[in-house]
């Protein structure tokens, strides 16, 4: 190992019953499919890869873990011709290449499924799959030959599709395997896989990793990206740590534990178990009533919901992306106009308030997508440390007092560790991590009655997330009411004293994080479950 020393293996422990999909003993081969050799790659001010060696073997699942920042993300961008480096070398079957391009990519066997889809959804599987790579005949596409080679690479592969089914009608887990299948149909001999289980199911999950085990079986070679630790143990052979663009060390999966991965990632032990004190709640702050939200087209995206929130107390809300939670979200911070129904915050009804007037009742926003909704990324640090707050406490006069508003803002930025070397830095240049801390910090800082948590630690490394959760657990001892929504079923059922499932637009279930399993949980994500009971009577209302 390089870096910061070795780490001793440790037994693998925590993960909850699940399938392993590793192997018992890594598979060897005679040589690296792809190898990297003293890859640097320097940005500005930053070296975003130094000296990265690596190896990855056909037949295996190797994982890529690190921090936000830590260089990951450069490193798939070289291998898949979007970035070049500034020195090193990488072999692909033992022979130096150049990869000019993600085409050369592709030529040289190389595929990547992006965590966000590249997906048509009104085209069908099949359309989608060949797209580039049309089966033609006498200058016409030959759509008989293009299906029978997807029905043929589905066979070959073991994947359930139907090559003529409409993409915006399928599953999550459905349209994750046409990415792949786009892969595998162009000659992916090594296939990279940037956070695939961040909007799945449990059982998608499992799935998938079913899936991938068995292309690790019929030779393929796989890099996979991931935060979630225990689902690295689960799948992947061998995994490599990156801190600040180095290689800290590869281990083999079956020999490490999540706690020791966490700790070379960050330098530092981390609390992967957040410690839930017991809290009594208070009364109801936040309370939806048979709300109705519309959706894309005016077509209600949430019908019917009612639940509330307690001070002192987290309510998670869960379920597969697309199913109604971002729509009730903004409908409750006022960034949608409900339909019907209400939402009374300390028995106020608020539905139809602007997002300025329910703010200054006290409510507290983390948007789930951090660019467009959380910051302005062209602005400084300071200034989006202030957002929503500059017309109050920091003009004077009507004019805006600079002075002060960068001083509060280096105050936060100590408070809530966000590594920056100037509040005047563009909140754009800074990492994903560093990014959230400062939404944290900005909706936290003036002691709201309500937090609004919104996919809060989506792409964040351990780090961060031990952080964003820290804060929150801390907001819900304080005495606030969290209203937390995730994809992250372990986060939801760590976090949460009570959780709801969200299906077609409806809450299907409700009960308290000791009641099920995740599995159980899974079913009702997917619609193939829901309760009898009344939403919002499940599950209690004691501590």
């Amino acid at each position: 190992m390089g870096g910061d020393g070795p780490v001793t293996p440790l037994p693998v422990f925590g993960l909850r019953g699940f399938e392993r999909f590793a192997m018992s003993e890594p598979r060897t081969a005679a040589a690296p499919v792809i190898q990297v050799r003293g890859l640097t790659k320097r940005f500005p001010g930053i070296t975003a890869n130094d000296r990265v060696d690596l190896d990855v073997f056909p037949g295996e699942v190797h994982a890529l873990v690190g921090e936000n920042g830590a260089g990951k993300s450069t490193l798939v961008k070289i291998l898949t011709g979007l970035y070049q480096p500034d020195a090193g070398e990488i072999r692909v079957g033992g022979k130096p290449v150049r990869i000019d391009g993600p085409r050369r990519a592709i030529a040289l066997g190389i595929g990547v499924v992006h965590q966000h889809f590249m997906l048509i959804p009104r085209f069908t599987v099949v359309e989608n799959i060949v797209l580039g790579a049309e089966v033609g005949r006498h200058g016409l596409l030959d759509w008989a030959a293009a299906r029978e080679r997807v029905r043929a690479v589905c066979r070959q592969y073991d994947f359930s599709l139907d090559p003529d089914a409409v993409v915006a009608g399928l599953s999550v887990g459905e349209q994750q395997r046409v990415e792949i299948l786009k892969m595998l149909l162009r000659g992916a001999e090594t296939l990279i896989l940037d956070e695939p289980t961040a909007v799945l199911a449990p059982q998608e999950v499992d799935e998938l990793f079913r899936n991938l085990a068995r292309l690790r079986e019929q030779g393929k070679a796989i890099v996979l990206i991931a935060h979630k630790l225990e689902e690295v143990l689960r799948i992947a052979d061998r995994i490599t740590v990156l801190r600040r663009g180095r290689v800290v060390g590869t281990v083999p999966a079956a020999s490490t534990t999540a706690a020791a991965l966490a700790q070379m990632m960050v330098g530092r032990p981390v609390l992967l178990q957040r410690q839930k004190e017991p809290v009594r709640p208070g009364g109801v702050l936040l309370e939806v009533q048979e709300l109705v939200v519309p959706g894309r087209g005016g077509q209600p995206a949430v019908r019917d919901v009612s639940l509330h929130v307690r001070e002192g107390e987290i309510y998670g809300l869960t379920g597969i992306e697309g199913n109604g939670q971002t729509e009730l979200v903004e409908a409750i911070v006022g960034l949608r106009r409900p339909l019907a129904g209400h939402v009374r915050l300390a028995g106020r009804d608020v539905a139809g308030l602007s997002v300025r007037e329910i703010r200054s009742l006290g409510v507290a926003y983390i948007p789930e997508d951090r660019h467009r909704r959380g910051m302005v990324l062209p602005m400084a640090a300071w200034e989006n440390l202030i957002l929503g707050r500059h017309r109050t406490r920091f003009t004077r006069r009507g004019l805006l007092a600079v002075a002060g508003a960068a001083e509060h803002a280096r105050r936060l930025a100590a408070e809530y560790d966000i590594r920056l070397s100037s509040v005047d830095l563009p909140a754009l240049s800074l990492s994903g991590g560093n990014q959230q801390k400062l939404i944290l910090a900005r909706e936290l800082t003036d002691s709201p009655r309500l937090i609004v948590a919104s996919q809060p630690t989506r792409g964040l490394d351990v780090g961060a997330t031990e952080f964003v959760e820290r804060q929150l657990l801390a907001a819900r001892a304080a005495g606030k009411a969290v209203l937390l929504t995730s994809a992250d079923l372990d986060q939801v059922l760590s976090l949460a004293d009570r959780v709801g499932v969200m299906y077609g637009g409806q809450l299907v279930a409700e009960f308290r994080p000791d009641e099920v399993d995740p599995a159980e949980v899974g079913r009702y994500m997917l619609g193939a479950a829901r309760t009898t009971v009344p939403a919002g009577t499940k599950g209690g209302d004691g501590p």
